[in-house]
């Protein structure tokens, strides 16, 4: 084994991991955007990028996109797949060269995709790693079964299973996945159009209704900073809110910020917020009124979907990834939910049955760990630095014989199960 460590490419709605494998973290965490020159010319958008000479390369991915003036900042991922190609195609080539500094020739990749990710994707995506960056070796790994191999952290060897159910939670998307061996069971997954941002905007106009003083243009990097420092996720809200009123100066916190023009400290008080914000997981009518599923009674729902045999595994492995689920006291509120859900489900069995049938109790355990934040980068990096990875790479020479179709199909292996 003298190659190079292999690259991990997490590429997600909100935020791009880029790193090597064998590495815990990544090394860059970059916005998935891109800045573009747009010529204002008419015609189609392709024939309108696709500039002669050096203006192709004039553009910038990631934090540098949103400080540039002058430019157009697109999003090449939306919900999880990509919209746009072209964009997708620049975004990976500064990932590579500018960020890790890589020599593509020289490197395994594995990138990641989204579940529900159609076999056409994974062909584009083929094509522009082989051709565009002439890599040796590509896998595509499905992001649920990368976050599941990294709660391994937290387990002993023989409790390492590559069946359970992911709750994928990020910036722009939530995912309920379960997963069976390995393969994604696909007619089961449901999104939830709650995550990250919603939380963000949902604090943000909180505080809008209340307090003054925050500048207009930094109200929203006010609320994110507010839901990454204080927030955490109560057991019963209306205990929350009585414990607030009698003794506020405990639970009440101070943001302090700083006006970015006028170079003047603000001051906002945190307080309902700091429960509140999460709370639209399992009350989600408090930001969008259209869906009002709680997250929990998904989760039920999708493992009751599921063939019969896999249940009790899928409740037994309900397993968190992604920065929205890092909240305190996530994992707790959500098992409680879940197991009081079960429980008057089996409860409701024996009365239906006289009494005469026992049902034998279901485990629930939700499992968080401390690499749940960046699980699916952590676990494409565990995977891609073992020796077996090289094994199911899909090849530039198997490219070349017969095609990107190759790509459609990418083997599960887990070394560690």
């Amino acid at each position: 084994m003298d190659k190079l460590p292999a690259c991990v490419i997490d590429v997600g709605t909100g935020y791009t991991k880029l790193g090597f494998a064998a590495n815990k973290e990544p090394q860059f965490i970059i916005p998935s955007a891109i800045a573009i020159k747009e010529s204002a010319k008419v015609g189609d958008t392709n024939s309108r990028r696709l500039n002669k000479g050096v203006e192709d390369l004039d553009f910038f991915i990631g934090d540098e996109a949103m400080d540039a003036t002058g430019y157009a900042v697109k999003y090449p991922v939306r919900h999880g797949l990509v919209e746009d190609w072209d964009l997708m195609e620049k975004f990976l080539e500064q990932c590579i060269f500018k960020y890790l500094r890589a020599e593509p020739e020289d490197h395994h990749f594995l990138l990641t995709e989204p579940p529900l990710n159609t076999p056409e994707n994974r062909e584009y995506m083929a094509e522009i790693m082989f051709e565009s960056f002439n890599v040796p070796g590509l896998y595509i790994a499905v992001q649920a079964v990368l976050a599941l191999a990294a709660s391994w952290a937290s387990r002993s060897i023989e409790e390492r299973t590559l069946t359970g159910i992911v709750i994928d939670s990020g910036d722009g998307v939530t995912h309920v996945i379960p997963v069976a061996e390995g393969y994604v069971i696909g007619s089961c997954i449901k999104h939830i159009p709650i995550a990250g941002r919603n939380i963000t905007y949902f604090i943000q106009s909180l505080l809008r209704e209340r307090e003054i003083g925050i500048p207009p243009e930094q109200s929203l990097e006010t609320a994110k900073a507010i839901k990454e420092k204080y927030c955490y996720i109560c057991p019963d809200i209306a205990k929350e809110f009585s414990k607030y009123d009698t003794d506020p100066a405990k639970w009440m916190k101070r943001y302090e910020g700083m006006n970015s023009i006028t170079k003047q400290l603000f001051n906002v008080d945190v307080g309902y917020e700091r429960f509140l914000g999460p709370e639209i997981f399992f009350h989600p009518e408090f930001s969008n009124p259209d869906f009002t599923i709680p997250l929990s009674q998904i989760v039920d729902d999708v493992i009751q979907n599921c063939p019969i045999d896999v249940r009790r595994p899928l409740y037994d492995n309900i397993v968190l990834s992604g920065g929205s689920t890092m909240f305190k006291d996530f994992s707790r509120r959500l098992q409680r939910d879940i197991k009081r859900t079960v429980d008057a489900r089996l409860k409701l069995s024996e009365t239906l049955g006289g009494g005469r049938l026992k049902p034998k109790p279901i485990d629930v355990q939700v499992v968080s760990h401390h690499m749940q934040r960046y699980a699916v980068y952590f676990g494409g990096s565990m995977l891609a630095s073992t020796p077996e990875f090289y094994t199911v790479c899909h090849t530039k020479e198997d490219y070349e014989e017969y095609g990107p179709s190759i790509c459609r199909h990418n083997p599960v292996f887990g070394t560690m199960t």
